[in-house]
C-alpha cells in the first residue's frame, strides 16, 4: 500500500529513476536537492534556459513578474507559476502543472498535471500524477514538539527517522479547500480528502476522507 510504485506512476516526472531507488516515496525527501542539480545539468539546452543560477526552465513556462524562484529548481514544459507563487527550492516541478497563487513550496517533487493554484503550502512532500490541492490546503511538515516522523495505518506504524515530511499524494488525489495534511500523511491514488478536514496517517486508494476517520468508497463506474 505504501510503495512507490503503487502510490505513483513514474512514468509522468523526470525524477523517474531517482524516486525507483527507493521502496517507499518519503525515503527520496532527504536527497532531493543533489538530484535537482543532477538532473538540472543534464537538460537540452535547446528546451531549457537557465534563468538564474541552477534554476532551470522549460521555455514554453509562464512565469508572472511577481513570482520567486528559488536555487535550485527545474520547472518542466507547459507549467504555469502565477502570481506571487513562492517556489524557496530543491524543487521538481513537472509539466502541465499550475503552481498559482501565493502558492510556497520547498524540497518538494511535483509530477506532471499536478495543480496547487491558490494559497496553499507544500514542502518536503511528493505530490503524483494529476494530483490537486484546493484553495489554502496546505501540507504541515514538523511536528510540534519536532520528533521523528511516524506514520501510521492501521496495523502498524513505521519510523521514518524524518523530522521534515509532509504528505505524499498518490496520482489523481484531490484535497478539499483548506484541509491540513499533518506529518507524515500518505493518500493513495484516486482518494479525495474532504474540504476543511485534518488527516493524519494512511488513506486507502479510491477513498472518500470524509475528518474525523470517517470515510467511504468511491463508487467505480
Amino acid at each position: 500500500m505504501l510503495e512507490t510504485n503503487t502510490l505513483l506512476s513514474l512514468e509522468h516526472t523526470i525524477a523517474a529513476d531517482y524516486l525507483a531507488g527507493f521502496p517507499h516515496p518519503w525515503e527520496a525527501l532527504p536527497g532531493i536537492k543533489d538530484e535537482v542539480i543532477r538532473l538540472g545539468e543534464a537538460l537540452d539546452k535547446n528546451e531549457f534556459e537557465e534563468i538564474s543560477p541552477q534554476v532551470w526552465v522549460h521555455k514554453s513556462v509562464k512565469i508572472a513578474p511577481t513570482a520567486s524562484i528559488g536555487a535550485p529548481c527545474i520547472i518542466g514544459a507547459d507549467t504555469e507559476v502565477r502570481q506571487c507563487a513562492f517556489i524557496r527550492g530543491s524543487a521538481i516541478i513537472g509539466e502541465g502543472c499550475v503552481i498559482g497563487n501565493s502558492v510556497e513550496i520547498k524540497n518538494a517533487i511535483i509530477f506532471d498535471g499536478a495543480q496547487v493554484p491558490h494559497f496553499n503550502y507544500v514542502g518536503d512532500s511528493i505530490l503524483g500524477y494529476k494530483a490537486h490541492m484546493g484553495a489554502g490546503a496546505v501540507t504541515s511538515n514538523v511536528k510540534q514538539d519536532k520528533s521523528p516522523i511516524v506514520i501510521r495505518t492501521e496495523i502498524m506504524k513505521i519510523e521514518t527517522g524524518l523530522k521534515k515530511f509532509g504528505a505524499i499524494l498518490g496520482d489523481n488525489v484531490e484535497v478539499g479547500c483548506n484541509a491540513v495534511l499533518n506529518p507524515g500523511s500518505v493518500i493513495g491514488r484516486g482518494a479525495r480528502i474532504y474540504p476543511l478536514s485534518s488527516v493524519r496517517g494512511f488513506v486507502h486508494e479510491n477513498i472518500i476522507y470524509k475528518g474525523n476517520g470517517k470515510v467511504a468508497k468511491i463508487n467505480q463506474r
